[in-house]
């Protein structure tokens, strides 16, 4: 495996015996020691799934003395939803791999069943950027950029005018990926809920939908885009760090009765995953993280499918391409890990938008209550990362888009009047 000898411990066997060399237990204080050793975590099969993967294989769970703890693949983002709900308890998962917006859908209730509220905590963001907006090989003659949603509503518009039905497809309604595919969308003039289709598929099934022609246009992490392009189904309009530089993307989340009851064991979990954020965000480790995550067990995609874009390399399918963009997905670097709570104020602002969350809803006490970047912060101080890379505000500050549209964090209320499209 490449890239094993860089500093500190080398743990690139991923034997049993290995391991314990590479990783020995952290001297727990016995006040620290976790109140269980167990967990039950839930990843989709995404590239920004490698924090959990990587503190899986390499043994950082047990280090940090959760030794009993369990990634399991989920089939789909209802399906991950569905089993934070039941918690491990009740045959499902205590926390989960997911999109930065759901643990507050699920804490207000507005998409689990019955409507009734399932509490969250969201501990760390996994990764910023990583995503992108494809398009299927019929509109390769437009070749569509990030500043050209305009261009494709006129396409959208013949379309319609032909009696066809028009379709987008995200990975989980006011999720993410959603709002990208929307806020890019809507710039050009489209409305995602009236000109247009918006339907959710799961991640690993966008590419053979794509191919027999279910969708004209999708938004989704990697390395399905770049699978999409490696199988001449389609190309890629823009990476939605081009949309939004170094934006939040998939977060840690746990069920907060599971953080209320074991608050040291959700530490020991953050700590764990901080350590292999650290690690998947070194260039040297870039390849052996590929090669992990692409096994059947986890990703099941070739490696080739995923080095390239995960080192910046990005062939868009349509004659653009680009070395060591920077812009490509981050784990660590630029305070990729912290969670802002600025950013969950920006996701709620947009569900708000498209009505998926109700318009009085006190975004400010929901963030408050959901966002444990207070755990972030005890998680890096007790890893003993450097004070300069540890964000000193929960707020990033204004956030610019591609399009000069600015947000306040401050002024929630400001941004979504300034909107043109919108549900609220």
């Amino acid at each position: 495996m490449h890239g094993c000898s860089s500093g500190g411990s080398s743990s690139s066997n991923n034997s049993p015996s290995s391991k314990s060399s590479a990783t020995p237990a952290v001297n727990i204080n016995p006040a620290d020691a976790p109140e269980v050793t167990k967990a039950k975590l839930g990843f989709i099969a995404l590239t920004d799934s490698a924090p959990l993967i990587i503190a899986k294989e390499k043994g950082l769970f047990e280090k940090y003395g959760m030794k009993d703890v369990e990634v399991l693949k989920q089939a789909s983002w209802p399906v991950t939803r569905d089993n934070l709900e039941l918690g491990s308890q009740g045959g499902g998962i205590d926390g989960a791999h997911i999109l930065s917006p759901m643990p507050y859908l699920m804490t207000l209730g507005t998409i689990t069943k019955g409507n009734k509220p399932v509490p969250m905590n969201l501990l760390a963001r996994l990764n910023t950027n990583g995503q992108a907006i494809s398009l299927g090989k019929n509109y390769l003659d437009l070749k569509l950029g990030v500043n050209d949603s305009a261009k494709l509503k006129e396409a959208v518009a013949k379309a319609k005018a032909s009696g066809k039905e028009v379709k987008a497809a995200v990975t989980f309604p006011g999720g993410t990926h959603d709002l990208w595919m929307r806020y890019w969308l809507a710039s050009g003039g489209i409305d995602p809920d009236n000109d247009i289709s918006t339907i959710p598929v799961p991640p690993p099934q966008m590419v053979s939908n794509m191919k027999v022609g279910n969708m004209e246009a999708f938004c989704v992490g990697e390395p399905w885009n770049a699978q999409l392009v490696t199988q001449k189904v389609g190309y890629t309009a823009l990476v939605t760090g081009e949309l939004w530089k170094d934006h939040p993307e998939k977060a840690f989340t746990l069920r907060a009765d599971w953080v209320t009851k074991n608050p040291k064991a959700a530490k020991a979990l953050t700590m764990a995953i901080l350590e292999a954020q650290q690690w998947c965000d070194k260039p040297e480790n870039q390849d052996e993280m590929c090669k992990i995550i692409s096994q059947d067990k986890w990703l099941k995609v070739p490696f080739s499918d995923i080095i390239s874009r995960s080192k910046g390399d990005i062939d868009y399918g349509d004659g653009r391409m680009v070395k060591g963009s920077p812009i490509a997905m981050k784990f660590w670097k630029d305070f990729a890990s912290y969670p802002y709570k600025s950013h969950d104020i920006w996701f709620m602002t947009e569900d708000m938008r498209w009505g998926y969350i109700p318009k009085d809803t006190d975004v400010k006490k929901l963030v408050d209550q959901v966002n444990r970047e207070d755990i972030w912060r005890e998680a890096a101080k007790a890893l003993k990362v450097p004070v300069a890379e540890i964000p000193t505000s929960t707020s990033r500050g204004i956030e610019t888009f591609f399009d000069g549209v600015k947000f306040d964090p401050e002024k929630p209320q400001e941004y979504l009047n300034s909107l043109k499209i919108k549900k609220a």
